[in-house]
């Protein structure tokens, strides 16, 4: 049992390495001696803390529910059979299987074929509805032989503007179709190699990231007085609860000082509680790293707050 003094993330192994002392009797390690040990994947371990606070609560809870980190959904299929499945980063998920017998066509009579596969088309995309989370689902992949994807998202938007289904048409642009050689779970490999998908699909979470933090300069440049940085600007900032949209890192929920961690976690617990979005950005992504570079916290605000410019001017003049 260690009082955890240093933690080290290696990212090319997937390993965390922790450092403390040892606080329990124990016939390997002497009590108070310094010892590593390395957290992987799937090993076991029990980990204490006086306080857990909402920000770790919910990384914990977005970290083992893979509906979370899914942000590409896919659909497999040929005529009578489709999957639809979430791919996360570490494991791809089905989701609902849907099997529909459909007669062949007959010469001068193709009514039942095509009724058969208006049902099938009509249950795949009841499981679209239920199964895909569209606020964390970037992308949709559509993949089948032939036409069958192409005669299915026709179908698919067509009911969707008679039923005036907002979900899937505010959705339309998410929906990629590729091909795959069979509507089977093994063919949304091959889906998954294609060079457009590929290129759609570079880290979807993080493409958000980028936009928000794109969105900061943006506002930076136009409206100075509706972008803040700086934890003390930020503060003030929601204090007048302006803040629309807060970007922080995840680094500073990792600061050895609880008191100053705890004051990040409350920062994020009083932006949420007036209603404002707040993207927490992972230091191991590019965006995270230039978000760390303007202190690891920034906020666009609903509206100018001008008072805080004019006070840092009137303080530093009274200082000179």
């Amino acid at each position: 049992t260690l009082c955890v003094e240093a933690i080290d993330f290696d990212s090319q192994a997937c390993q965390l390495r922790v450092k403390g002392t040892n606080i329990q009797e124990n016939e390997y390690v002497k009590m108070g001696a310094y010892h590593t040990i390395e957290l992987e994947p799937n090993r076991q371990f029990t980990l204490a803390k006086k306080q857990w606070d909402s920000v770790v609560l919910e990384r914990i809870e977005q970290a083992c529910d893979p509906a979370w980190s899914a942000d590409v959904a896919a659909v497999v299929m040929q005529e009578g059979l489709a999957h639809v499945c979430l791919v996360t980063p570490s494991m791809t998920l089905t989701r609902a299987k849907v099997e529909v017998n459909i007669p062949r066509k007959r010469k001068g009579n193709c009514s039942q074929h095509d009724r058969a596969l208006e049902r099938f088309y009509e249950q795949v995309v009841q499981a679209i509805q239920r199964h895909i989370n569209f606020e964390v689902v970037k992308c949709v992949l559509v993949a089948s032989p032939g036409f069958v994807r192409e005669q299915f998202c026709d179908y698919m938007f067509q009911q969707a503007v008679k039923t005036d289904n907002k979900l899937l048409l505010e959705n339309r642009s998410k929906f990629l179709q590729v091909h795959s050689s069979s509507g089977h779970k093994y063919a949304l490999k091959e889906a998954l190699c294609d060079p457009a998908v590929t290129s759609r699909l570079s880290d979807t979470k993080a493409a958000g990231e980028v936009k928000a933090l794109d969105d900061f300069y943006k506002m930076l440049q136009h409206e100075p007085d509706r972008a803040f940085y700086g934890l003390k600007h930020v503060e003030k900032a929601n204090e007048a609860m302006a803040i629309d949209t807060l970007l922080i890192s995840d680094e500073l929920f990792r600061h050895q000082d609880v008191a100053t961690r705890a004051r990040y976690v409350k920062l994020v617990d009083s932006v949420r509680e007036n209603m404002g979005t707040v993207r927490i950005f992972s230091s191991l992504h590019v965006s995270g790293e230039q978000l760390g570079q303007l202190t690891g916290v920034a906020a666009i605000l609903r509206f100018p707050v001008a008072e805080l410019s004019d006070q840092e001017d009137e303080s530093s003049s009274e200082e000179d």
